[in-house]
This record gives C-alpha cells, structure tokens and sequence, in this order.
C-alpha cells in the first residue's frame, strides 16, 4: 500500500513588492492553518516516510510546520525544484521516482499545478483552497505505477477549518 498527501501551502504574504515570490513568507493566518492541519493529522497517526516541498519559502514553512506537529525531523525534509511551478506531469514523474521502500509521502506545492495533478489521479475537478490536503491511497508496491491507470482505492480531501 502506498499513500500519497498532496498539500498546497498554506496562506501566505502579498503584499509586499519587494520579494520575489520564491520568496514569500506565511501570513499569521497561513502559520495557523499549517499548525491546525499538522494536528489534524498527528491525531489521526500519520507518519510519512518522506517529506517533500517545493523550494519555495511558503511552502518550505507548510511543510516545516506539519513536520513539527508530526515528530518528522526537518533535516530529511527533501526540496524539490520540480514542485516549484512544475505541471502535473512533472508532479506525476516526481510521485513515479520514489523509492518503493518508501510507503507513505507528503508533497508541498503550489496551486495551480497541485490542484491540477489532484485532479488526474482522482478524475474528478480539485480546488485545494491553502494549505488543503487530497490523500490518495493506492494498492501497490511501486510508486511508478501511480497514474498509470491504477486508481486510488481510496481519496480523501480536507481543508484547515479556518
């Protein structure tokens, strides 16, 4: 069995001209929202294997913050350049390249793209508002067969309660 979460980060500043957007930070809402997601999910006992976050400082502080709440180590947070504006076939070939000894990942990106690569392996339309999670749960032993015409045996998305 393999799960898969995909998460968007979570709020996050606009309204400063002078960073790039690489560069922008969580807003007091978005440190919320990932703090209440992140206990959300230590409630209920999940443990990824791996974490991985697009290079991008928002989504580096969502990820931080879940981490924190579920006891995973900051330093085997993985940063990938390819979640930073990637397309969902770039997202696809990421979730493809794990390592099969790894059961259970969590991805940090950004929308449009995270909304769009939720929405082809579940088939149906996604709007991830922040910091939402889709958890996707697959019957096999190899992450290289996701999207690969397998389905999900099970879906489920949830949004902070802010």
């Amino acid at each position: 069995m393999k799960t898969l979460f995909l998460v968007r980060h979570a709020k996050s500043v606009h309204d400063d001209p002078a960073l790039s957007d690489r560069e922008r930070p969580l807003n007091n809402r978005g440190r919320k929202e990932a703090l209440l997601m992140g206990r959300r999910l230590a409630k209920h006992h999940v443990k990824p294997g791996l974490i991985i976050s697009s290079p991008a400082v928002r989504a580096l502080a969502t990820a931080q913050a879940i981490a924190r709440e579920l006891g995973y180590e900051f330093r085997h947070i993985a940063i990938d350049e390819r979640l930073y504006a990637g397309t969902a076939d770039v997202i696809l070939a990421v979730v493809r390249s794990l390592d099969k000894k790894v059961d259970c990942v969590m991805l940090f990106g950004h929308n449009p793209e995270i909304s769009e690569f939720a929405g082809c392996l579940s088939g149906e339309t996604c709007d991830m508002p922040t910091c939402a999670l889709a958890e996707f749960r697959y019957d096999t032993k190899a992450w290289r067969d996701v999207g690969g015409g397998i389905a999900p045996s099970k879906v489920t998305l949830d949004a902070p309660l802010l």
